[in-house]
């Protein structure tokens, strides 16, 4: 029954999108985890959806590991309002080099596929709830 619903609502979404009801973006709902972005992806991300967090990161930094499952849990917090991206930044030089990302982790807050703020370091779950707050 769980896997029937999930695919009503998908086709819904869709439907929703194609008539052009972009103002609730209802496939924002459906994400409720980080969405891994690179370079097949990053730009399509940005555009499909109006407010997105992106995780610039690397697998060998200690405190981008720290902050993972807080982004993991901002993702299910604020499913329907922020997306989560994470993009390793090993793996995506040209992308981080596009956003100067000069340390990890950086989070850059999109609005409508231009970035409007940005983060860098380690901070608590309360630091950056109080700054997607101020971004949506």
């Amino acid at each position: 029954m769980d896997e029937i619903e999930k695919i009503r609502q998908k086709r819904m979404m869709e439907l929703m999108q194609k008539i052009g009801d972009k103002d609730d973006q209802p496939v924002q709902n459906a994400v409720d985890h980080p969405i891994k972005v690179d370079a097949s992806n990053f730009d399509e991300v940005l555009k499909k959806y109006g407010n997105v967090v992106v995780d610039f990161w690397a697998e060998w930094c200690m405190p981008c590991r720290m902050i993972a499952p807080i982004v993991e849990q901002l993702a299910k917090e604020y499913a329907g309002k922020v997306v989560f991206a994470k993009l390793n930044t090993d793996e995506n030089p040209m992308i981080a080099s596009r956003y100067g990302i000069t340390g990890i982790p950086t989070l850059i807050f999109f609005k409508d596929g231009r970035p409007v703020d940005k983060v860098v370091g380690a901070l608590p779950k309360a630091e950056l709830k109080r700054w997607v707050e101020r971004n949506i």
